[in-house]
């Protein structure tokens, strides 16, 4: 069994089956009860609806767990067929293929539980919480060390998994520890230090662990009328410089210091240029942006074409930053 997790991001295994025709066992329209669960697994589900994108072909199988029992649930029906997993939170840093994905999809976005302790600082979340939400939380609270991220469009679980970052602050910056479900269904709790956290990157891209929940150190007893503000100026800052009115994944690229992909892509002339309904987007060019109906395909062609012209011009190959799962 392979395991790739996709939230606000995706690490992608090696050996991820990505076969054309899925297994002929799971038929379209079929269900499957997960026993001791109201869960249950659907086959031939569209991904479209499950990605900031809004592109992706079908799931072969997918399920949406609410809970620890689920989750455990899905991952002993998946080793027991030989499936691999992907797992797919919000959607926001991922490109899935038009084929769709093989195996088990597990949407974890409603996956979610929260708790504040107010005489540590300390705050618990589950890996489906939505991350501009729970910012919004935090401030409303008076608690200070989330504010810079209520413009990342993603979950907790993504976050954690590829160390999200903006305004010069990262996950890695505020994090305590991660509980991760392992292959054999058995919890256990990983230290910030034991994530090996880099630049957009953690241990857990590429490996078998899931993340369920996380636990932040965060700092509260401030003004919330100051928090709240402080918040907003992030959140306005995001609208103002970046195409929040078209599907996106976010940034495409990563910045290759000391540049920044988005001055690169501006500075070789692609602002605007469009492959079928995919555009690079005219307010940040590090961002591709869904005109409607653009596919997959057309999205993928645009970021090879992109990565050609900057390295024609520059000499520079810009590294994508959003996560692709499936056949392109």
């Amino acid at each position: 069994m392979t395991i790739s997790q996709a939230s606000a991001n995706v690490c992608i295994l090696s050996g991820l089956d990505t076969n054309k025709q899925f297994t002929a066992n799971f038929n379209q329209g079929m269900e499957i009860s997960l026993p001791g669960t109201n869960c249950v697994i659907k086959s031939h589900v569209s991904l479209s609806a499950y990605t900031s994108y809004r592109v992706g072909g079908p799931a072969e199988l997918c399920v949406v767990p609410r809970s620890m029992e689920a989750l455990q649930a899905s991952v002993k029906y998946a080793k027991s067929q030989n499936l691999p997993i992907t797992i797919l939170g919000a959607g926001s840093n991922l490109l899935v293929s038009d084929v769709g994905i093989s195996g088990l999809v597990i949407v974890t976005r409603h996956f979610r539980h929260s708790q504040f302790d107010p005489k540590t600082g300390l705050l618990t979340v589950a890996a489906g919480e939505p991350i501009p939400g729970l910012a919004w939380e935090v401030a409303e609270r008076g608690w200070q060390g989330l504010e810079w991220a209520v413009g990342i469009p993603g979950t907790i679980g993504g976050a954690v998994v590829m160390n999200a970052g903006a305004h010069n602050s990262c996950i890695a910056d505020i994090l305590v520890s991660a509980q991760v479900l392992l292959p054999d269904g058995t919890l256990e709790t990983r230290s910030r230090e034991q994530l090996g956290y880099s630049y957009r990157t953690s241990i857990l891209q590429g490996s078998d662990q899931i993340v369920t929940q996380a636990t932040f150190q965060l700092q509260p007893g401030a003004d919330p009328a100051q928090v709240l503000a402080t918040t907003k100026q992030h959140k306005q800052h995001r609208l103002s410089t970046q195409p929040y009115h078209l599907p996106s994944c976010g940034s495409v690229f990563r910045n290759p210091k000391p540049y920044s992909a988005g001055w690169l892509i501006e500075q070789t002339g692609l602002k605007g240029h469009q492959i079928g309904q995919a555009q690079v987007a005219q307010r940040h060019a590090n961002f591709i942006v869904n005109c409607g109906g653009a596919s997959a395909c057309d999205i993928f062609t645009l970021i090879r074409y992109i990565q050609e012209k900057v390295q024609e011009q520059w000499s520079i190959w810009l590294e994508p930053e959003v996560k692709m799962i499936g056949e392109f």
